[in-house]
């Protein structure tokens, strides 16, 4: 039952991101990024968007120097988008390459972010919402059925719940 809920939440949510454009389209990410040992490059803009967010918040975040890695590879759990597995010195974030070849720029940066607040941020789960029932956090689990919108109207709210918690 769980993993058709996440399903169903995944499918749900790349419904409304394909709604909007791209929320981070102020961020120029053609050939800005860091770059990133033992990180798919295809990842480097989000990384370095993540760092550059964070920095905008008052935060000095420097993902190589704390070791993240990260690679886009196929994920065998359905309706999982990315994982971040972390301990014993190990910080290293999977996003699924099925989700990466279908969503857009914001979903992926949605994503990834949240990969990085656990492995960085030490984040977990938020499945709080808000009263309209849209979810109050990037680090919603997609268990329950609050409804994810990252659009250019409620990105900066919701980065802003991301690194407030650091």
């Amino acid at each position: 039952m769980k993993n058709i809920a996440s399903v169903l939440s995944i499918l749900i949510t790349l419904f409304f991101m394909s709604c909007y454009g791209d929320a981070s389209s102020d961020l120029d990410r053609s050939n800005t990024a860091s770059s990133y040992n033992n990180v798919d490059v295809a990842l480097w803009s989000y990384f370095d968007a993540f760092e550059q967010e964070g920095k905008r918040r008052g935060l000095d975040i420097d993902l190589a120097a704390a070791g993240i890695t990260g690679v886009i590879r196929k994920i065998s759990d359905p309706g999982v988008a990315g994982t971040c597995q972390f301990g014993n010195h190990v910080h290293h974030v999977t996003i699924d390459e099925d989700f990466w070849a279908g969503a857009n720029k914001n979903f992926r940066e949605y994503v990834v972010f949240h990969e990085l607040g656990h492995c960085y941020l030490s984040r977990a789960h938020n499945d709080q919402a808000f009263a309209n029932g849209n979810c109050v956090s990037i680090m919603h689990s997609g268990l329950t059925d609050c409804s994810i919108i990252y659009s250019a109207t409620t990105r900066a709210t919701m980065l802003d719940e991301l690194f407030d918690r650091f």
